[in-house]
């Protein structure tokens, strides 16, 4: 009898376990349906890359490539100054990422941890500009770059885009959280706000930072439209625009270019995510974002 009573609380337990790991199973399977939908578009384009400009045209369309062929690579690299249009999306990319790490932390500071008139009102302005679409701003953005005399030069592709809201918005909160102790300290010992924002604030906002860096590079590297209007010669085409425009042929799209011209696109974004995804997936979950 005493072998049973140990043995029903055991059963018990056993089928609580059981109970409590069932509705996992629901959230494994939404999981992995979602991983699914957003692998396959990655997954045809990188196969498509590898096809027949006919099989790609072929109905019903096939999954994996009857043949697999090269020669949509071949044909990119021969048909693009691909050096130069790279060297441009580089050039942009990086001094935006860079313009935003520095211009963004330091208003995010400003907005954080300094008491100055017209704070809360700056602040709202940053949340407010957040809801505005950037169609909307596109041509008066234009127009001053334009009587700035900057069409079709870097400092075009790139000034405008050297601090964004959402940044300053990233930044402010997660410099928000930081403790205000650190600050006070370095104030009495003579820090000044500058030697404070170098060597306190940014050293601790490495997982902010790298969140941002990540998505202003992703958004700046793949940007069509402002490099389409600024640029109006081929020596200032980034890859997009120079992709969008050599894919087209007199008559029809050339798909098998256009889905190797993407393959080459990604691989830089993937490369900054390889080497920045730990501090990436910490710097969403601290933030949160707030």
């Amino acid at each position: 009898m005493s072998a049973s009573a140990a043995a029903a609380p055991t059963t018990r337990r056993g089928e609580r376990r059981i109970g409590e790991a069932n509705p996992r199973w629901w959230a494994y399977t939404i999981l992995g349906v979602g991983l699914v939908v957003v692998m396959a578009p990655f997954v045809w384009m990188l196969l498509g890359s590898v096809k027949s400009e006919g099989e790609l045209r072929q109905v019903p369309p096939t999954w994996w490539p009857e043949q697999i062929t090269f020669d949509n690579f071949r044909e990119l690299f021969a048909r693009l100054d691909f050096p130069q249009y790279f060297t441009n999306s580089i050039v942009v990319a990086v001094a935006v990422t860079l313009g935003n790490l520095v211009f963004c932390s330091m208003l995010g500071y400003a907005l954080a941890k300094m008491e100055f008139a017209g704070r809360n009102l700056l602040f709202k302005l940053v949340l407010g500009m957040l809801m505005i679409p950037g169609m909307v701003t596109l041509v008066p953005m234009f127009v001053l770059v334009s009587n700035m005399g900057l069409v079709n030069t870097y400092w075009g592709l790139i000034l405008p885009f050297l601090a964004g809201p959402f940044g300053v918005f990233l930044m402010r909160q997660f410099i928000g959280g930081l403790p205000d102790e650190l600050m006070d300290a370095a104030r009495v010992d003579g820090a000044s706000e500058v030697r404070i924002f170098a060597r306190i604030i940014m050293p601790l906002c490495k997982p902010a930072l790298a969140t941002l860096a990540i998505l202003t590079f992703l958004g700046s590297w793949n940007n069509f439209l402002w490099p389409l209007v600024v640029a109006t010669t081929e020596d200032k085409y980034t890859l997009p625009v120079a992709l969008a425009l050599v894919s087209v042929g007199q008559n029809q799209t050339r798909y098998g270019l256009l889905l190797a011209g993407a393959v080459v696109v990604v691989v830089p974004v993937l490369i900054v995510y390889f080497f920045l995804q730990r501090h990436f997936v910490q710097g969403i979950a601290v933030t949160g974002i707030k």
